[in-house]
């Protein structure tokens, strides 16, 4: 199967899959949606899910942030995993958007990314999502489906958002991150994972194992 036939039946299946698609981690504001997505790496949604709503209560806005103690905050995000860095980078990052953004998410790229604690990945969700600019943000799971779907080779998510930019429509990028991540819990995980059971990589796939 052609790569151009391979995206064509994606996008249909995945809509017919995931008509309508919102995010997964719960926010209230573009402050919130930061926080939420910097809590989320190394972890699950279902984590910071569980630890955002007391966070949040307590501080929704980084002039609000900046009002907790390391010791405070580290004791809520802990379940969240690599809890001291994320703490610090929390409040620095707060101090950073109060004293340089008049206390808003800079809706650019290299102003994201240059906030501590956030990296690419970070920054994409936050303009998709926040801002609604097209990016099509890589993690874990859109990552192995990529390569299971023989749409990239995996050596990088770097090369991995650079195939899917290439050979996806811009005006689905931001839709599709959400879909490929449903899909992939659902039914393509990364483990346990039998793709004669998977509607779409029984279909597209030639790659089994995800290195």
């Amino acid at each position: 199967m052609l790569k151009k036939d391979k995206v064509k039946f994606i996008v249909e299946q995945l809509d017919k899959f995931y008509p309508r698609v919102h995010p997964p981690l719960n926010h209230s504001n573009n402050y919130t949606l930061l926080i939420a997505v910097l809590l989320s790496a190394n972890s699950t949604d279902k984590y910071v899910n569980k630890v955002t709503p007391n966070l949040f209560k307590k501080a929704h806005s980084p002039d609000q942030m900046m009002q907790l103690s390391y010791e405070e905050l580290y004791s809520i995000i802990k379940p969240c995993g690599l809890g001291p860095a994320k703490a610090k980078n929390i409040l620095a990052l707060s101090i950073i958007l109060v004293n340089e953004f008049q206390g808003e998410v800079p809706d650019s790229f290299p102003a994201l990314e240059k906030l501590p604690g956030v990296g690419h990945k970070t920054a994409s969700v936050v303009m998709s999502q926040a801002f609604g600019y097209p990016a099509f943000a890589v993690d874990t799971h859109v990552h192995r489906l990529m390569y299971r779907w023989g749409l990239s080779n995996g050596k990088s998510v770097v090369q991995t958002e650079r195939d899917g930019k290439r050979l996806f429509p811009k005006d689905k990028w931001n839709k599709l991150h959400l879909q490929i991540i449903f899909y992939g819990r659902e039914y393509c995980p990364a483990r346990n994972f039998n793709p004669n059971l998977c509607p779409i990589t029984s279909v597209v796939g030639r790659r089994t194992l995800f290195k």
